[in-house]
């Protein structure tokens, strides 16, 4: 069994409005339903459910290279880590290995039969998490988009009251979503003809 010694990171992030990226090494983690499929729907976490469980396998899989483990111990590994996953999160493989060897019988038994050089991991220092500051999900669009809660209201042409409402009960209802998403959508496309306008100037005047 061949556990990759070193210590990259898993790293999740979950978007303002629902979507899930997990990264490993800054590259997007595959779920890899080639080899096992327990949820159509991607990745999860702060739940046990299918999709935390395609997570854990992910995960275990890509440090130990080994599918009957990652199988095996998937479920294991969501109740004790992956439903522990705050919004955002950073997991190092060196973390994920010292949990295999705490866990997994099958890297036990090969831990007896390895040299004794090979048989311990660095310890990894145990770090204490901060609190992270309660964030509130109208606050947060603003910041991102730099602008005000009265903007975001003439942006999507409701009262001012609407998205204060919004920011105090912090939840945004799935209409109000959708219209931030075409909002956010719509200057994404505007930047992009900006660029090109600008680089067919430049070209003009070359």
């Amino acid at each position: 069994m061949a556990i990759s010694m070193n210590n990259h990171v898993f790293k999740g992030h979950k978007a303002l409005l629902g979507g899930k990226f997990v990264t490993y090494k800054e590259l997007e983690l595959s779920p890899r339903y080639d080899l096992f499929e327990k949820s159509k729907s991607g990745f999860d976490w702060g739940t046990s459910g299918s999709p935390a469980i395609q997570l854990a396998f992910a995960m275990l899989h890509q440090v130990s290279q080994d599918r009957s483990l990652a199988k095996k111990y998937a479920v294991s590994f969501v109740r004790s880590v992956v439903s522990q996953f705050s919004r955002d999160w950073i997991y190092s493989s060196n973390e994920l290995q010292e949990w295999m060897y705490a866990n997994c019988e099958e890297i036990e038994k090969e831990e007896k039969k390895a040299p004794i050089h090979m048989k311990k991991l660095q310890p990894v220092k145990p770090v204490k998490k901060a609190k992270k500051p309660k964030t509130n999900v109208v606050k947060d669009i603003c910041k991102e988009l730099q602008i005000t809660q009265k903007t975001l209201a003439e942006i999507l042409e409701v009262p001012e009251g609407t998205v204060s409402s919004w920011a105090v009960k912090n939840e945004i209802p799935r209409l109000g979503k959708k219209a931030i998403e075409f909002y956010i959508l719509s200057v994404k496309n505007q930047k992009i003809v900006d660029s090109y306008r600008s680089f067919k100037e430049l070209l003009e005047v070359s």
